[in-house]
């Protein structure tokens, strides 16, 4: 069995990855929940998982794993074979500072969106030592979008057809546009064969003048309990394409981590992308 870390155990994704292993998934993907992390966790402090979880009896299968922050996980970490860190941008950076010596040689699996430069060349520096798969999104749906998008944008000429990704989530989401839409982004961009930043064009308000030949514009809108949908728009004078996908259930993004996981423990060192968990070909 695969042993697993969760880093940001106590999080919304976090309790969705341990209600899946719970569930059945830790059998399916051949993992096993042996610790988590979390930021306001105390030492040497346990949560009860199973089915038996909220019985003060324990009975019914439930166990016991430990919990640290990411100042105290290093001991934990080297026990594991894979890190699964859905803690947000701040979470990943601490965790990269604090724990790349014990990180090495394991493998981390990151959902973390809107990672800085720094944090990136933090990721950068551990592939050279363990593998590492880093996504936006772990939905198997999202990532045959990226691809079609790549193909669509490649096929359709820059002159003839504008590139707008519009990005809806639920209130509390903190940055915008979305990791996913930057991707969609970054795959249209590759289409047509130009860097992203030099294109990308985020939202529109007053005199903006005529819409750039080249733009890839991205639009996001904040509110109730949206989970994720994603379009993406090819606008030409006589026809429109619209590739999109729409998230049902967040578990949906929890059960492509733990295929990523599955997957990428035991890989050699490197960083990875999730079409290469599913086997999708560019």
């Amino acid at each position: 069995m695969t042993r697993v870390v969760i880093a940001g155990i106590r999080g919304r994704m976090g309790q969705t990855l341990v209600r899946l292993l719970e569930g059945g998934a830790a059998s399916a993907h051949g993992l096993t929940l042996v610790g988590g992390i979390g930021r306001a966790i105390t030492a040497g402090a346990t949560a009860t998982t199973g089915p038996a979880a909220n019985d003060a009896a324990g009975a019914g299968g439930a166990s016991v794993v430990p919990l640290a922050t990411p100042q105290t996980a290093a001991d934990m970490i080297a026990g594991a074979d894979v890190v699964i860190d859905f803690t947000g941008a701040e979470g990943t950076r601490q965790l990269l500072e604090h724990c790349a010596g014990a990180l090495r040689d394991r493998a981390l699996v990151v959902g973390s969106t809107g990672l800085d430069d720094a944090t990136n060349v933090l990721l950068d520096d551990l592939a050279r030592h363990a593998a590492v798969l880093a996504a936006a999104n772990f939905s198997i749906g999202v990532n045959l979008l990226a691809v079609l998008t790549e193909r669509v944008a490649a096929t359709l000429p820059a002159g003839r057809y504008d590139i707008e990704i519009v990005e809806s989530h639920h209130r509390r989401k903190v940055d915008a546009p979305s990791g996913t839409a930057l991707a969609l982004g970054e795959a249209a961009a590759r289409g047509r064969g130009v860097a992203l930043q030099a294109v990308r064009r985020d939202g529109r308000s007053g005199m903006t003048g005529e819409r750039g030949r080249d733009e890839i514009g991205f639009h996001a809108v904040r509110g109730g309990g949206v989970i994720g949908e994603h379009q993406v728009m090819f606008l030409g004078e006589r026809e429109r394409i619209e590739l999109n996908h729409v998230a049902l259930d967040r578990a949906l993004f929890a059960e492509g981590a733990l295929l990523a996981a599955g997957w990428l423990g035991g890989r050699p060192a490197g960083r990875y992308e999730m079409k290469d968990v599913l086997g999708i070909e560019s």
